[in-house]
């Protein structure tokens, strides 16, 4: 038996753990409560801030708590023209303008839209990534549901009582730029874990990899693998259901 293999090393962490020290905490929602779920709530953009390892930048929002003489200090993707000082109004009767947090249910069919929630209250999951955003395409009062168009192409169906940013996470046109050197690289996946350089397996020698070793570079078998295919072993294209290249025009499944 040959040494663990890259992938088997993963799994136990050490040294691939994330690099999250200089993070600056979880972006979401706030907690869902009576004045977002029959008004609004006012909060300020205090500062707009780099959180290492992420493209999008950061808004660092403040409100009024509700409850008790106190300010809440709240962390939000920050969305495509948001600014220090501006106000935010989350809630269901807040007004449709960049920055505000409305349930999707509320919203004219084409508004873009960010950090949507998948389920209702889970404060955010879904077009967070810099430049991403999701439209939404029909509603249906019936069955309390919205369509929505996600980042990918692909249209899902969510409840109606999911609350989303209006307009488009800023960052946008980061992948444009090319990064021209080895340096850039290092320094970016630097912040995000240990993840570059990747050696290519047949590169390697025959201990180190199933597809190491040889008199060229070559994988020298398929490079296919059953999906219960042991540890150490399951590398490559693991339970294909197709392979080679990609023809004809990209379709996009029409998924309820």
């Amino acid at each position: 038996m040959g040494r663990l293999i890259r992938g088997q090393r993963k799994g136990r962490g050490s040294i691939f753990r994330a690099h999250t020290h200089h993070r600056k905490g979880c972006p979401q929602f706030r907690h869902i409560d009576y004045a977002e779920r029959h008004g609004y709530i006012r909060g300020v953009v205090r500062e707009i801030i780099h959180d290492p390892g992420r493209g999008a930048p950061l808004a660092k929002v403040t409100f009024r708590n509700p409850n008790k003489f106190r300010v809440d200090h709240e962390l939000f993707i920050a969305a495509e023209g948001m600014y220090t000082g501006q106000f935010i109004y989350s809630g269901r009767k807040a007004t449709l303008s960049i920055g505000n947090i409305l349930p999707i249910g509320l919203l004219p069919e084409g508004t873009v839209i960010c950090n949507v929630e998948a389920k209702a209250a889970d404060r955010g999951a879904i077009a967070r990534c810099s430049g991403n955003y999701a439209t939404i395409v029909s509603h249906n009062p019936d069955g309390h549901k919205t369509r929505v168009r996600y980042p990918s192409g692909i249209k899902k169906n969510l409840q109606s009582d999911c609350r989303a940013m209006i307009g488009l996470v800023a960052g946008g046109g980061r992948i444009d730029k090319p990064l021209l050197k080895a340096g850039r690289a290092y320094w970016r996946f630097k912040a995000k874990r240990k993840c570059w350089p990747r050696v290519r397996g047949v590169a390697m020698n025959p201990v180190d990899h199933p597809h190491g070793g040889g008199n060229h570079q070559h994988i020298g078998h398929p490079s296919t693998v059953r999906r219960d295919a042991p540890p150490g072993q399951k590398v490559g294209l693991v339970a294909a259901r197709r392979t080679g290249r990609l023809r004809g025009s990209r379709k996009v499944a029409e998924t309820e």
